[in-house]
């Protein structure tokens, strides 16, 4: 199962930006660890990309099509605001799973709602990067049933 994983806005930030919420790894760190969860499913290929354009994100999800059979997909603040990233989701009808490091749900009321979730199979959220590992077992033991 090949597998893209999108972030969003900031998360490039990530060691930088507000440690005490999002923790001290890195972007690269988190690829790292999601390219070894990998690696103990045969069945499983990732990709990475990040963007803090919402327009590339929806672009990124319209290019999944033949050639991803999953997505996971952290939208950062697009989460709360981008109906053109949930229509991206519903357009192309990949299998997406949401992430989030932080509970949104423990945070500011606007970060309670969830466009993305509209059009997403699931939502990770508040274990920090384990929050990514969660979902790639879910497409690897999908695939593999």
């Amino acid at each position: 199962m090949k597998i893209l994983i999108i972030n969003g806005p900031n998360l490039n930030m990530l060691g930088k930006r507000e440690p005490e919420i999002y923790g001290h790894e890195t972007l690269k760190d988190i690829e790292n660890k999601c390219a070894k969860e990998a690696k103990a499913y045969k069945n499983v290929q990732l990709s990475f990309s990040q963007s803090n354009n919402e327009g590339e994100i929806v672009t990124m999800i319209q290019n999944a099509i033949n050639t991803y059979e999953g997505i996971i997909l952290n939208a950062g603040a697009y989460t709360h605001t981008s109906v053109a990233i949930l229509d991206a989701i519903k357009a192309v009808g990949i299998p997406t799973i949401e992430v989030h490091l932080s509970n949104i749900f423990q945070r500011e009321p606007f970060r309670h709602h969830s466009y993305v979730s509209l059009g997403a199979k699931g939502i990770i959220s508040g274990f920090g990067s384990d929050s990514y590992l969660m979902a790639i077992k879910y497409f690897a033991h999908e695939t593999a049933n």
